[in-house]
């Protein structure tokens, strides 16, 4: 895992990235449910160095809370919303979690730090290959990366305790559903473009699947099938 070292020049701008996370948490508690997000969330946003996830022409604005560009018209997700996205799961340690767009590999770190292993997809190659490497040099030893239509999941390693998608979907697909644990959650943006929603999808013992939008939000595009002949 990541180490922060005594010398961190940016352990300023993260202490003030964390105070803002709190706030923006409690401000929008009556949306989510959320007023706060939990302890080892807000450790884990604490420990990854979001500055080794973005361009380094952007490391001195890597502690705002905001998203940033990572080429290929990708973004780093804004802090806040991340820190939602994984306290809303409500992860286990021993939990196995699906990501679908890995972008930088910031999720995946985050996810990282709270549970056993991760594996994340993504249909660009040299984000993938960029992220794999990046999480490697950072110790992340149990994160599996893939290229691949994230619309498919990444069947190999299902069923999953958890799944987290960055890219938004009019509706969920289903061979997510299927790859979800029976009580599984899965957080996903749905709705088409200028009416997106940060989704929480629930599937209970007996395979029952229940829904509840959480927040408005705006995310690029999930690929689904007829747009790219993706992995299955």
């Amino acid at each position: 895992m990541a180490q922060i070292t005594e010398n961190d020049i940016y352990a300023a701008p993260r202490g003030r990235l964390l105070a803002e996370i709190e706030a923006e948490a409690a401000f929008t508690a009556n949306f989510t449910g959320r007023a706060a997000f939990s302890r080892s969330v807000m450790a884990a946003l604490g420990r990854v160095p979001r500055h080794e996830f973005v361009p380094v022409e952007l490391q001195a604005y890597a502690y705002l809370n905001r998203p940033l560009p990572i080429g290929f018209d990708k973004t780093i997700s804004q802090p806040y919303i991340v820190g939602l996205m994984t306290d809303v799961l409500d992860l286990a340690a021993d939990d196995v979690v699906l990501e679908i767009g890995a972008g930088a590999g910031y999720q995946a770190a985050i996810l990282a730090e709270l549970v056993k292993q991760v594996y994340t997809v993504d249909i660009i190659d040299e984000l993938a290959k960029g992220a794999e490497r990046r999480l490697k040099r950072l110790g992340y030893g149990n994160v599996g990366v893939r290229t691949a239509n994230g619309y498919y999941g990444w069947s190999e390693h299902a069923p999953y305790d958890k799944i987290v998608v960055t890219a938004a979907c009019d509706l969920v697909p289903p061979p997510l559903l299927a790859q979800l644990k029976p009580g599984g959650r899965m957080i996903i943006p749905t709705g088409i473009v200028e009416q997106q929603s940060l989704t929480l999808v629930e599937k209970g013992p007996s395979g029952k699947v229940s829904t509840r939008d959480i927040l408005a939000v705006r995310f690029s595009e999930l690929e689904e099938p007829g747009q790219f002949a993706g992995v299955a």
